[in-house]
Parts: C-alpha cells; structure tokens; sequence
C-alpha cells in the first residue's frame, strides 16, 4: 500500500451567490449613475413620452437579456462570453476578441467612475482629484481581492443606496403624476403628429437602451453561484424587470415636476426635480447617492473583469497565471492585480469618455454575438440543454436589435469612436498573436476549468 499523500487539489472559487445576491448584483450594475444624467437627455429627445422611451428600450434589452439567461444556464462558467462565443463559432480567435472587447468595456467603466467619484468628493473635501482616484481604486481592488462573499455585500449597500434614491424622486413626484400630457413630444417640422411622436419616441429608445446596459455581468461569476443554472436567470431576469420599474417611475415623475424643455439643460436633473418640488432633502444627499452608484458600477466591472480573465486563462486563451487562485480568500489574485496595473494610469492620466464611446460599439457587437451564437448552439447537435430555454425568435430579433442600434450609433455620432473601435479590435488581434499557441487551445472550448461543475 502506497503511503504517499496524494496530491492536493488547487483551490477553487467560493460558491455563495444566491438569486437574491445576484439580482442585487445585476441592478447594481444596470443602475450605476448613468439614470442620474441620463434621464434629462431623453427627456430632451422623447419630450414627456420618455417613459415610453424607457419601456421599449426594456423591451429591447430585454431580448438579449434572456439570451444571455439561457446562455448562462446553459454553460454556467466564469469568462462565459469568451467560452460562449469560442465554443459557437468554434473559434479561439473569436473568443480572445470578445472576451477582450468585455475587458476594454470593464476597465473604461472602472476609470470613468474612479475620475466621478474623485470629482464629486473632491468637491465636498477639497481633496486632491488625483489622490482620491488613486485611493479609489486601490479600495475597489482591495474588496475584490478579500473576497467575493464581501464585494457581493458591498455590491448589496451600494444597490440599497442607489434605489433609495431613485424611490426618493418617485415619492417625491408621485404628487404630481397626471399633469402633463405624457405624450406631448418635441415637435419636428415636416412630420405629422403620430409618426413625429414616434420618431421621438424611438429616438429617446436609443438612449434609454444604455440603461439597461449591465446584465451582461452576471455571466462571470457562474461559477461563484450556487446552482448556476437556476441562479443566474432568476438573478438576471428578476434584476431587470425591478430596474425597468424603476426607470419608468423616475421618467414619469421628472418629466411631471420639470418641464421636459429645461430637463435636458440642466446638469443634474433629479436634483432639479427634488428642489422644484420643495424637497427637505439637500442636495448634497444625491452626490452621496452618487458616490455609492460609481463605486458599485466600478466594483461590479472590477469583478466582471478578473472573472474574465480567469476563465479565458482556462480556455488558454490567455496565460495560465491569471487562472489562479488564492488559497485564503479563494479569488483570482493575478487577474485582480493584472487589473490594477492597468487601472492606475487610466484613473489618474486617461482621457477616457471617448474611449469608452468606442467600447460601447464593441459591447453592441458581443451582444450582437452573443444572440447568434445561442442560435447556432440550439440547433447543434450534442450541446447540452439548458434547464431556462427560450423561442430561437428571441436571439434572433436580439441580435436585429442591437445591430440596428450598433449602425445608429455608428451613422448618427462623428466617426471617432468607430475608428477608435477598429482600433480596439485591431489592438485585441495583435494581442492574440503573442497569446498561448493554437496547439495549446485545442479542445479548451469544451473543457471545463477548476470550479465547474
């Protein structure tokens, strides 16, 4: 009888995610603080119909949305879009660049928020902008780095706080519902009424569909859920029908207290609403609320991100180290600390508005993608079958969707952030020719790494 230990296996991710942990963690990413400035620009296209804006572009989201639902039940692993697209399209190249198009996304997130947040406080302290970016983001890595049980009840705050804010101007409107004419819509010369009102409406759609922007996260942290394949669509689904409510309820009440011609004017429109209707709460109330929003929207991306990188490491799309795992706090230290070192010089030294414009269009294209490939996988013999199906008429009209909304963005916005973009890409296509060899990637797209079950 042999006497010698046997080896020990590598340690793993924690599963502690439950429904309710994720829907939280999926409105929290969807929220952010784009609702805050966001409204008043929509208000400015849609007029007083800007909940009908906010209503479709539910409706639009929400096709892709239960894409990514049944993807996610059906292939529940960490870096989710990478394996997905990888695996559908049985491309290893494919995968890289739709992984990395993720990253791109996650890490301008991280740095916009990181320059918010230092923005805001600094205007409340006096601080210096630098120091408190810098300070941001090394506490932002600090949680992800202590372990996904505290960065999901940071993520849980953060999503009461930005609610609460929300629920606030609701409140605080409610008094004034039915006042306005909720379809009055800024006229267009040359238009009749209905296709005038339409076109606004549509118009306000395009805005309002980056609210909604978020759910795609939910992808990365499978393999920390418990029962995945029943967490994840619950989570994400019920995540975004609670925004939607909350959407609508906020685009009736601004548009109800301010008129919509001045709502678009204005730097802050929910502080314009609170202070025309006479609101005890001070000002000052909603940059906290701000301050809670970025920080859950960098912490959520942080996540996203070194979840990404991990699951890439175990596709060998990427190198092996970032696929470790601490063996106390049971996360991927490397990828964590690959992010931080990207992080820094962006939070401090980026311009990134533009760049994240351009990551936007690359975000449309995964999601685009994303819709074609769950079409491919459902009429593939031999893929496993995923315990939340849906109509393949639901990825393919997903799949219409944000392509139309890709080519909008694309034709209507000056030509930078589409140059930028191919930039992106063709920056993530020089990337893959230094990665791991093919010879190394062949059959990672139907193997399973450490923490699947």
């Amino acid at each position: 009888m042999s006497l010698e230990p046997e080896p020990s296996q590598p340690p793993q991710l924690r599963r502690t995610i439950g429904p309710a942990q994720l829907a939280f963690y999926t409105l929290g990413s969807m929220l952010g603080s784009g609702i805050y400035g966001l409204v008043g620009q929509a208000a400015g296209l849609s007029g007083n119909a800007v909940w009908l804006s906010f209503l479709i572009a539910f409706v639009a989201a929400l096709l892709t949305g239960l894409s990514y639902a049944s993807l996610g039940s059906r292939y529940p692993r960490a870096g989710g879009v990478a394996y997905i697209i990888e695996r559908a399209f049985r491309s290893p190249l494919a995968g890289f660049v739709a992984g990395l198009a993720i990253l791109c996304s996650g890490l301008t997130s991280i740095a916009t928020q990181a320059q918010i947040f230092a923005g805001n406080l600094a205007e409340l302290t006096g601080g210096s902008i630098s120091a408190i970016a810098l300070g941001f983001v090394l506490v932002i890595s600090g949680i992800v780095f202590r372990g996904i049980r505290e960065s999901m009840w940071v993520t849980v705050l953060c999503t009461c706080v930005e609610a609460t804010g929300l629920l606030i101007i609701i409140a605080t409107g409610f008094s004034y519902w039915g006042g306005v004419d909720y379809f009055e819509v800024p006229a267009r010369l040359g238009d009749d009424a209905n296709a005038g009102m339409w076109i606004a409406v549509m118009q306000g759609t395009i805005l309002t569909f980056f609210a909604f922007i978020g759910f795609e996260d939910t992808l990365n942290v499978a393999e920390e859920c418990r029962e995945p394949e029943r967490t994840l669509p619950i989570g994400l689904l019920t995540a975004m029908g609670v925004a939607a409510v909350l959407y609508l309820g906020v685009a009736i009440s601004v548009v109800s207290v301010v008129p919509w011609q001045e709502l678009a004017e204005v730097p802050g429109p929910l502080a314009e609403v609170m202070r025309r209707a006479g609101s005890l709460i001070p000002p000052v109330a909603f940059t906290a609320i701000t301050l809670f929003a970025v920080t859950n929207t960098a912490l959520v991306n942080y996540v996203t991100g070194s979840r990404l990188l991990y699951g890439m490491a175990h596709q060998k799309l990427l190198p092996a180290p970032f696929g470790k795992i601490h063996e106390t706090t049971r996360t991927p230290h490397i990828a964590i600390i690959g992010i931080l070192l990207l992080l820094v010089p962006l939070a401090l030294f980026g311009t990134v508005t533009e760049l994240a414009s351009a990551s936007v269009l690359l975000l449309l294209a995964v999601f685009t993608a994303m819709n074609i490939a769950l079409i491919v996988l459902q009429r593939r013999a031999g893929e496993p079958k995923a315990q939340f199906e849906i109509p393949s008429i639901i990825p393919i009209a997903g799949a219409v969707v944000c392509a139309a909304i890709m080519l909008v963005r694309v034709v209507t916005g000056d030509l930078y952030a589409p140059l930028l973009a191919g930039g992106l890409l063709a920056g993530i296509f020089v990337l893959y020719a230094f990665a791991p060899s093919q010879a190394g990637r062949e059959g990672a797209a139907t193997q399973h790494g450490p923490g699947v079950n």
